[in-house]
């Protein structure tokens, strides 16, 4: 069964909607897209489906109520526009959502939600009781608080994490691009649309890049990350434009609409989806390709006789990508060491280590129950 066939099957979907889609290029809220939206989320939960939104908009939502045409530098006034504009877009969204017969519940959310591994639980756990209810959950980033959260592209990998954290089947981004083309499409007339995206290479992230739209905050690369997060733990994603008619409802039909990336197979035990999508990532380690073909192959731990080199400062009980020699991400996980202390131990075996550096450490740099293969 192919990724497309595979999504008439899906049964419980995340649907993110950026702020190109919500707003008209005044800043103002485009009500008439936004009551299509809505109306195509209802239809699909009458059918059945476990249907969650993440929802952009709020900043936009609140320049719009103060009547301001574009964004304050500052973060307090973005914060306090955030803060206006949540209340008016869940106004919205619960007065349509009701007209079309469905409950919402707003549920707001941080990368500190993740982090915690009991908020991660948490959070889980009250996101499956909102849909085991028949609830619609419109989830947004705590905009008026979370300074880390107002940064480029941030719903798109909360939308990823959101569909983790509650084994989604699928995953739709909407936003103001089709999909991911061969080139920039408004620079480029040959540019074409590549409907499916078997495999995130470095390849593949050098196509991604440039920035969105004047209102929203987020680029094609942020929904390469998100799909990179969303394929490794067992959902398939689409990006599609959010100005087409019906696109939902398409896209789980199985219509060629947007760029499609394939779930892997397995969904990830929940400690697992944690530790590879709720972690901050501290640096990198790029390994040789013996050592990245044990771990790929036969889940082997990371010794400090295949890794290169090493990128960022972090400490023993951070979380780390590692890398191939393309630079291709091939795993995360909890690394042992200090950064430091890494770069002393490149290449060298375990029994040379006494006489490289003090103390006793441990013999993996990242040990496989630790650890969370990305491809």
């Amino acid at each position: 069964m192919n990724a497309r066939e595979r999504l008439r099957e899906a049964k419980r979907i995340v649907v993110k909607v950026g702020t190109s889609t919500l707003a008209h290029e005044t800043g103002k809220l485009d009500l008439y897209r936004i009551d299509h939206l809505i109306r195509e989320l209802a239809d699909l939960r009458n059918q059945g489906k476990e249907m969650v939104l993440v929802s952009s908009g709020a900043i936009a939502a609140g320049l719009g109520k103060l009547g301001l045409s574009k964004k304050p530098d500052s973060i307090p006034e973005k914060q306090a526009i955030a803060a206006i504009g949540q209340g008016v877009l869940m106004h919205i969204y619960e007065k349509l959502f009701a007209e079309y017969g469905q409950t919402m519940g707003q549920v707001l959310l941080t990368k500190e939600n993740s982090v915690r591994h009991h908020q991660y639980i948490h959070s889980r756990n009250s996101l499956l009781a909102l849909l085991s209810m028949g609830a619609i959950p419109v989830i947004n980033e705590n905009d008026a608080v979370a300074v880390d959260e107002i940064k480029i592209g941030d719903n798109d990998n909360l939308s990823a994490m959101v569909a983790t954290l509650i084994d989604a089947d699928a995953l739709i981004i909407l936003s103001d691009i089709e999909g991911l083309y061969t080139a920039n499409p408004s620079t480029n007339p040959d540019a074409k649309l590549i409907y499916e995206i078997p495999e995130i290479t470095p390849e593949v992230e050098q196509i991604a890049g440039g920035a969105g739209s004047r209102l929203g905050t987020g680029g094609m690369m942020t929904k390469i990350q998100a799909a990179q997060i969303a394929m490794s733990a067992g959902v398939t994603m689409v990006i599609a434009s959010g100005s087409r008619e019906g696109a939902i409802r398409g896209i789980l039909a199985g219509e060629q609409i947007g760029t499609v990336f394939p779930a892997r197979e397995s969904h990830l035990r929940v400690r697992k989806s944690w530790l590879a999508f709720g972690k901050r990532l501290a640096g990198e380690i790029v390994v040789d390709d013996g050592c990245a073909e044990a771990m790929c192959e036969n889940g082997s731990s990371l010794l400090a006789a295949g890794v290169l080199e090493c990128e960022g400062d972090f400490c023993e009980g951070n979380t780390v990508r590692v890398l191939n020699t393309k630079r291709q991400e091939i795993a995360r996980g909890i690394v042992n060491y200090k950064a430091d202390i890494l770069r002393k131990l490149l290449g060298h075996k375990t029994e040379e280590f006494a006489t490289l550096v003090d103390g006793d450490i441990p013999e993996e740099v990242i040990h496989r129950d630790n650890m969370v293969l990305m491809v």
